[in-house]
């Protein structure tokens, strides 16, 4: 016990951890409660420093069952904190320990708080809605679609679902039944209507309902969006949509050849890898905030393709987490499901390591995932464009590592990184800058005091 308290106050502040100095800070220590309740939990200590002092606080009769008290009293839902008292240097210091709420966003006093680094930040009406949203069971795709009724779904794109979702994973569903049935079937109704998801997916014309589910693809002259050489539309269903898409792309996309050395014919290959293209489509519209009032993109250019889903991640997901292994928080569950039934996509979670795997299989870069104003973009970019070194099992496990240290301390330097790794400084430099090229860390403070820290969820740099 001793030692875990110890190792805590010389943790730095960040994340999940939060000194204060007195528990006469009751708003800022409930604020603070808020914020991590919004987030992944955390600890706030008081009657301590942020640099590991230990100052102590007198502990009356009711002063931690006031804290509690106040605490749950002014977040709503309600917040309940685990709060313990430990003894150090001969000083009393309150521990309390903030769970990650089930039910988001924990206002207080009408106000929601994230944590951002070591300061908690008012969330916006939109963040709001984003983490009310993806926090429980509601999800927007499975509310009604107000003025649609049973005579807009196309039949015929119905049954050619459900035979595919009956070849692809075998989902027993007869195409004879009655349409209402089938749609109760797969989650599709809301009140005997169907839900925005059915429209989407088998309306006969969803754009009628909701214009922003068209999606563009354009074809630009050189490397900035200014002049177009081609443009399309795409309306029609979500999944009608894909196969479209990828048409388009192939007409704007050149074929590149190379010689095996094991064979003597030489042979032709896209000069971006089509499924990965495909995974970033498919991602972008099964993913994307249809709340949002923009169109899925593809944007084509002479060095590169981008592909645009409007809307920011999902809380709890960052940019850092889409290079490795992560948790999937579909927005759309209704959507994600359907998709995945028909094998557009496979184990939510895994686009974003398919697509970098298939790039690297091409010999090209792994691809960029960024936030930009307001859409999450997959960059895509030619093999002669890459100005980045060869990243070896020896590099990636660092960066892994690198990712965790910086998880726990909230920042690294480069001769931190030097050191902890037992490499040069320039190696140090080279590492670091490539996890900023792929937007996982983000660089702050100037000139010597330079640092790292991950980039943040909310897109800001």
């Amino acid at each position: 016990m001793a030692t875990d308290i110890q190792q805590l106050l010389r943790a730095d502040e960040g994340e999940t951890l939060e000194f204060k100095q007195s528990v006469g800070e009751i708003r800022e220590n409930i604020e603070t409660a808020g914020a991590f309740a919004n987030g992944q939990g955390g600890t706030i200590v008081i009657g301590a420093t942020s640099s590991g002092k230990v100052l102590g606080v007198d502990i009356g009769k009711d002063t931690l069952e006031s804290l509690a008290n106040s605490i749950q009293q002014q977040t709503d839902p309600k917040v309940f904190p685990s709060i313990r008292v430990a003894e150090v240097e001969g000083k009393s210091i309150v521990i309390l320990r903030i769970e990650e709420s089930p039910i988001k966003p924990v206002l207080v006093q009408g106000r929601g708080y994230k944590r951002v680094g070591k300061s908690d930040h008012v969330l916006s009406s939109s963040e709001l809605t984003r983490l009310f949203f993806s926090s429980g069971e509601i999800s927007w795709d499975a509310g009604p679609s107000l003025k649609a009724t049973l005579n807009d779904i196309d039949t015929e794109a119905l049954h050619q679902f459900l035979k595919r979702a009956r070849q692809e994973r075998n989902m027993a569903i007869e195409v004879e039944i009655p349409l209402p049935e089938v749609l109760e079937k797969l989650e599709l109704l809301y009140e005997g209507r169907p839900s925005r998801a059915a429209v989407l997916l088998f309306g006969k014309r969803p754009q009628k309902f909701l214009l922003s589910s068209e999606l563009r693809c354009a074809r630009f002259k050189g490397t900035e969006p200014l002049h177009f050489i081609d443009m399309k539309v795409i309306d029609g269903n979500i999944i009608e949509q894909v196969p479209a898409t990828m048409e388009f792309i192939q007409r704007h996309i050149s074929m590149a050849a190379e010689i095996v050395p094991t064979q003597i014919e030489r042979q032709e290959r896209w000069e971006y890898p089509l499924e990965a293209l495909r995974e970033a489509i498919i991602n972008a519209t099964c993913h994307r905030d249809y709340r949002d009032s923009g169109n899925v993109q593809v944007r084509i250019f002479d060095d590169r393709v981008e592909v645009w889903s409007p809307g920011l991640l999902p809380e709890g997901i960052t940019i850092g987490d889409l290079y490795r292994t992560h948790n999937s928080r579909p927005r759309n569950h209704r959507i994600a499901r359907a998709f995945f039934l028909i094998r557009y996509i496979e184990h939510w979670g895994t686009g974003t390591l398919r697509m970098i795997n298939l790039c690297r299989d091409a010999s090209l870069p792994d691809p960029e995932f960024a936030e930009v104003s307001g859409a999450v973009v997959v960059t895509f970019r030619k093999a002669k464009s890459v100005k980045k070194y060869h990243e070896g099992p020896e590099q990636i496990e660092r960066q892994r590592r690198a990712i965790e240290y910086v998880q726990q301390k909230g920042r690294i330097t480069t001769q931190g990184y030097a050191e902890f790794f037992n490499v040069s400084t320039r190696t140090a430099r080279r590492d670091l800058t490539a996890m900023v090229d792929k937007g996982i860390f983000r660089r702050a403070g100037k000139s010597k005091a330079t640092y790292f820290e991950l980039t943040k969820a909310d897109g800001r740099n």
